[in-house]
């Protein structure tokens, strides 16, 4: 088996494995079998072993493949890639301190910061991730594994709004109106911008060049 066919059937057994277990029926049984806590806990940690060895196969075959393309390494590069790591680590802390309705775990239905970016910042912080990574990694098992980030997220997101319509999560039917899926898409997206205060900026900057500090000791070049 390939490397790259791999990688997209890690990706596919993530996804199914998400998608079936959270659906409504599904749910609903194994929750009234189990218990509520106990499904979280399956369903966890289901999620991080077929993700752990999605980057298992991913990083032992870095760069396979055929090179669908290649992007010059110079300024502008490193540029977008830096300015746009630094926005989805801003995305990633604002989501986790401020927990999306539309999460598993939904939060405070009230928009207000990145809320007003966007309804997934979490998820979006991932679906950006994986853009900017695709600019300098063309290989084929490269693509097949950033982007995966791009179309499992953007596809989870969905379920996860399209789920919680069909429950009638209270409140959350006026947040999903009040909010957009796109960033930066909505009426509101300035004042989303001003009211994510210096905490959250601050600390997504320090994770950013955290990140980029340790990045070759971390995940290599």
């Amino acid at each position: 088996m390939s490397p790259t066919l791999a990688i997209v059937l890690w990706w596919i057994a993530f996804g199914v494995t998400h998608a079936v277990l959270s659906s409504i029926p599904v749910r609903a049984r194994l929750v009234q079998r189990i218990g509520e806590p106990a499904f979280r806990g399956a369903y966890s940690l289901l999620a991080i072993a077929l993700f752990v060895m999605l980057v298992r196969t991913y990083f032992a075959h870095k760069h396979a493949g055929v090179w669908l393309w290649t992007v010059e390494r110079g300024p502008l590069l490193y540029a977008v890639m830096y300015v746009g790591m630094a926005l989805s680590c801003i995305l990633v802390v604002a989501g986790l301190l401020r927990p999306s309705p539309a999460n598993v775990v939904p939060g405070d239905p009230t928009p207000r910061g990145a809320l007003r970016l966007t309804r997934h910042p979490t998820f979006m912080s991932l679906v950006l991730f994986g853009l900017l990574h695709l600019l300098p990694n063309g290989s084929s098992a490269d693509v097949a594994f950033f982007g995966g980030f791009v179309v499992f997220t953007l596809l989870g997101a969905w379920h996860q709004d399209q789920r919680k319509l069909a429950v009638g999560v209270p409140g959350f039917r006026a947040f999903y109106a009040a909010t957009p899926f796109w960033p930066f898409t909505g009426r509101e997206t300035l004042q989303g911008i001003r009211e994510l205060g210096p905490l959250v900026i601050g600390l997504g900057l320090a994770l950013a060049v955290t990140v980029r500090y340790f990045h070759a000791a971390w995940f290599g070049g």
